[in-house]
């Protein structure tokens, strides 16, 4: 038996296809946008480093300016203190981003080594800690792959640096393409 709500959702996330389906074209075109941009950015894997730097950087502005403006809502000094000098060294390190990208991203690429190495290293344990009937294969194949590209983005740091962030920017765009562009052509024959 279904209830009110279990209709009227269901209604809604028809109406809601039927709305991307009447825009299908333009949804497969941002997915092509997508594909030139990544294979834009595997032609300048370096470019594209500084570029996806730079947008870290201008998203630590924009968090400090958060954290400052956030700072005035706090009703003591101390919490004030804290979330104003977060908001501070946030704008700082988005500004010395721009001042030197190439620093920026070899301090980037360290960090995306060892957050990759520690996923993996979780996922492993958490493969087998499981149940042998659930499918832990699937979870310590995953946690095998992430600490293994963890391994190697630090074994090869800091010379990988210059091209390993426009690597994966470049790779994350083309599967980004490829799903709105699948996206669009379902809901075209879905039609």
């Amino acid at each position: 038996m279904t209830s009110a709500s279990d209709t009227s959702q269901r209604l809604g996330l028809g109406s809601g296809i039927a709305t991307l389906h009447a825009k299908w074209g333009w949804i497969v075109a941002l997915g092509v946008v997508y594909l030139i941009a990544g294979f834009v950015a595997f032609g300048s894997v370096a470019m594209a480093t500084v570029a996806s730097v730079i947008v870290v950087g201008a998203m630590m502005i924009v968090a400090g300016a958060a954290e400052i403006i956030g700072a005035f809502q706090m009703k003591s000094w101390g919490k004030f203190l804290i979330w104003a000098l977060l908001g501070v060294l946030y704008v700082v390190a988005g500004f010395l981003t721009f001042a030197n990208p190439l620093f920026a991203a070899v301090l980037l690429t360290l960090f995306l080594g060892a957050s990759l190495i520690a996923s993996g290293a979780v996922r492993l344990f958490l493969a087998f800690s499981m149940k042998r009937e659930s499918p832990w294969v699937w979870v310590a194949l995953s946690g095998a792959v992430t600490l293994l590209l963890g391994l190697l983005i630090v074994a090869r740091w800091p010379v990988n640096s210059v091209y390993i962030l426009g690597l994966f920017l470049g790779i994350d765009l083309i599967m980004a393409g490829a799903g709105w562009i699948s996206l669009g052509f379902a809901l075209k024959r879905r039609g």
